[in-house]
This record gives structure tokens, C-alpha cells and sequence, in this order.
């Protein structure tokens, strides 16, 4: 009888310890627990990504008795935020298949620790190291006001710099430092965005990382943004006055593949606008005049639209309204057009004018003095 009971004893705490057992997760699909004490029940909490520069919520879950939980599928690891109704700030995360644990810090989201991945460990030293150096600025910020002569409140301004040039820094820095990471080549794809970012510490970390981006099918694809971005900083690079203008090749409105280099004059002009841009059309009367003044004697003009996905007919439209009879290409992107990326174009209308020779002699010319440019040119 006593043996029976033991082995019923034994085959329930069998059982009772298989059931408790966490359930592997379908394949691709995530899982993220927070614990939110001190958040009020009913909050929402969200998970957020960011696309064409606005934020879009992805998922969504409720708090309730201080805890939440997403539940969903992702293909591919990725930097995302989590937001919190009535929270200050955001806390980055990677949003990969897996399960991970998340403990809210309410007065500091965004240092929040994430346990269960290993790029989010990663990402967690990566914020650990960075608040430490923030630290140190807020730490001399107190020493400036107790100093009492300039020679300390100059030496603590020095100090002060150079920390801050460590903290613009860390991104690329801490990516050199931890090649191997997963992390670090999600970290690059954010700090391409970067608009001072050094060019020589990109190209290092990209050629550290190719290891990591050869990896599978979304790092490449990762890779190949890094690479294109490199291409239109080295391109920006070339676009000062007395700089060879960088060639292009692009689509014609009537599909036919133009190069600058196949088109140039003895002046050319390569203009950058848009149909629903206001000021551009209003500028086009005068590029008319011009051209027709000299375009007998080299002028030439490439007309780069700006025109959003699907506006082609508005495009051929503007054309042909506003009597624009030269070169148009343009690849319905918006902004996001190559040849607008590759001349760092971020406002409309813009203008490059190039020598016989494709050397860049002006810029942003408007009304008579885009006129006197041309008569130096060709008069």
C-alpha cells in the first residue's frame, strides 16, 4: 500500500512539473512580459516602429494588476519602442522571435532592464554604459556651480566637451568594439541616419559587421542600406562648388534610362522639384525664359521630380503646363528619389549648375541671378 502511494505521489509531482513548464513558442512568434509596478490598471502599453519618420504602433496590450503582455509574430529582429499611457519616455528594445521579460522602471523608461534575448542584454550595456557617461555630464554640471575660480569652471568646460564628443561617439564606438553582436548591426542601420556621422567609422563598422550581414537574408538586406547609404554620403561629398558633379542614371517620365553624363551641354542645369511644389512652380516661368534664351547656344537642362508613388499623370501634367521642354526623370519616390538622395536633397526646388566639363559652379539659383549665371556661361 505505502509503495502504491509512493509511485501515485511520484507520477503526480511528474506531471505537476511537466505542466509548469513553459510551452515553446510557434516559430517567428515573440513573447514580452512586463511587470509595471506603480502603473495604473487599464493603461495601454505599446509597441512602436518607426516609418518615413513618424511612429507607428505595431501592438498593443492593457495593463492590469501592474503586469502586460504582447504576443505576436515578427520576421526579422528589429529596434522598436515601447510606450506607456501616462509614462514619460520610450524604452528601446529588440523586437525578435522569444520570449522576454521586461521590469518597468516608471520614472525611467528608457533604462528599464530586458532579460531573455541576447541582443537584448546587449542593447541593456549598450544603455547602461551610455547613462553612465550622461551621469558624469549631470556630475559637472554640479562641480560648475561650486567652482569658485574661471580656471576651474574652464577646466570642467573642457572636461565637459570631451565627454559630450564620447557620448556622439559611443554608437559607432561601442559597434567596434562588439563586431560579433547582432545588436551592433541593428545599432548601425539607426545611426546611418545620423547626419553628422563619421564616414570612416561606418565604413570600418560595415566592413567588421560583413561577417554578421552575410548571415541570412534580412541582415543582408540590412547590409545593403548601410551600403547605399555610404554611397550618397561619398556622393554628398562631391556636391561643393568646384566639385565634379556626381552622374546619375534615372527614368524618363516616358521610361527611356537618361545619364547627366549623356545629356550635359556647355551649361547644364540639373533642377530639383516637384509638381505639388508651390515655389517650384512658380520659378518655372523664368527657367523657361532662360532656356529659351540660350538653349541654342548649350544650355541644357534635367529636370529631377520629386513626385510621390502614383502621381505620374500630375507629373507629365506640370510638365506640360508649365511648358518644361527638356530633360525630366524621376522615379516617383518623393524624397526618397535616388538622385535626390545621392545630391542630399531635403527641400525643394534646388538647383545645380554645372560647366561644359560637369564641374559644379553654382547652386540654388533663383529669378535673375539664375539668369546672370548662364549669360557668364554662354554670352
Amino acid at each position: 500500500m505505502k509503495k502504491t502511494i509512493l509511485l501515485l505521489v511520484l507520477v503526480i509531482l511528474n506531471y505537476s512539473c511537466k505542466t509548469n513548464e513553459q510551452e515553446p513558442l510557434a516559430p517567428n512568434s515573440y513573447e514580452i512580459k512586463g511587470t509595471a509596478k506603480g502603473v495604473v490598471n487599464g493603461l495601454r502599453a505599446y509597441i512602436n516602429s518607426v516609418e518615413n519618420n513618424r511612429q507607428v504602433t505595431i501592438d498593443t496590450a492593457i495593463v492590469m494588476n501592474e503586469e502586460f503582455i504582447f504576443q505576436g509574430k515578427v520576421a526579422n529582429p528589429s529596434i522598436k519602442t515601447i510606450t506607456i499611457n501616462s509614462v514619460n519616455g520610450s524604452l528601446p528594445f529588440v523586437l525578435e522571435s522569444g520570449k522576454i521579460t521586461i521590469n518597468i522602471n516608471k520614472d525611467s523608461l528608457f533604462y528599464s532592464p530586458i532579460i531573455g534575448s541576447k541582443n537584448n542584454e546587449d542593447y541593456n550595456s549598450y544603455k547602461t554604459e551610455y547613462r553612465k557617461k550622461g551621469s558624469a555630464i549631470n556630475g559637472l554640471n554640479d562641480e560648475y556651480r561650486k567652482a569658485t575660480t574661471q580656471e576651474e569652471r574652464n577646466k570642467i568646460i573642457a572636461k565637459a566637451r570631451e565627454i559630450t564628443a564620447e557620448l556622439d561617439a559611443f554608437g559607432m564606438d561601442f559597434i567596434a568594439n562588439n563586431p560579433k553582436s547582432d545588436f551592433s548591426l541593428l545599432l548601425l542601420e539607426t545611426q546611418i541616419t545620423n547626419p553628422d556621422i563619421n564616414l570612416e567609422k561606418l565604413k570600418n563598422n560595415y566592413k567588421a559587421l560583413q561577417p554578421l550581414i552575410n548571415k541570412n537574408a534580412a541582415y543582408k538586406s540590412i547590409g545593403a542600406k548601410i551600403k547605399g547609404e555610404i554611397e550618397i554620403i561619398e556622393a554628398s561629398a562631391n556636391l561643393n562648388i568646384g566639385k565634379i558633379a556626381p552622374n546619375f542614371t534615372s527614368p524618363s517620365i516616358d521610361g527611356e534610362m537618361i545619364s547627366l553624363n549623356d545629356i550635359k551641354g556647355k551649361a547644364t542645369i540639373i533642377e530639383f522639384w516637384a509638381s505639388w511644389c508651390g515655389p517650384c512652380r512658380r520659378e518655372n516661368p523664368n527657367i523657361v525664359r532662360v532656356y529659351e534664351k540660350y538653349k541654342d547656344k548649350g544650355l541644357e537642362i534635367i529636370g529631377v521630380s520629386l513626385d510621390r508613388p502614383g502621381h505620374k499623370e500630375r507629373w507629365k501634367k506640370a510638365i506640360e503646363d508649365d511648358n518644361l521642354n527638356w530633360h525630366h526623370v524621376g522615379s516617383l519616390q518623393y524624397f526618397n528619389d535616388p538622385v535626390a538622395r545621392m545630391y542630399n536633397i531635403n527641400s525643394i526646388p534646388a538647383s545645380f549648375i554645372l560647366d561644359e566639363n560637369g564641374k559644379i559652379v553654382a547652386k540654388k539659383l533663383r529669378g535673375s541671378a539664375l539668369e546672370k549665371q548662364i549669360a557668364s556661361m554662354l554670352d
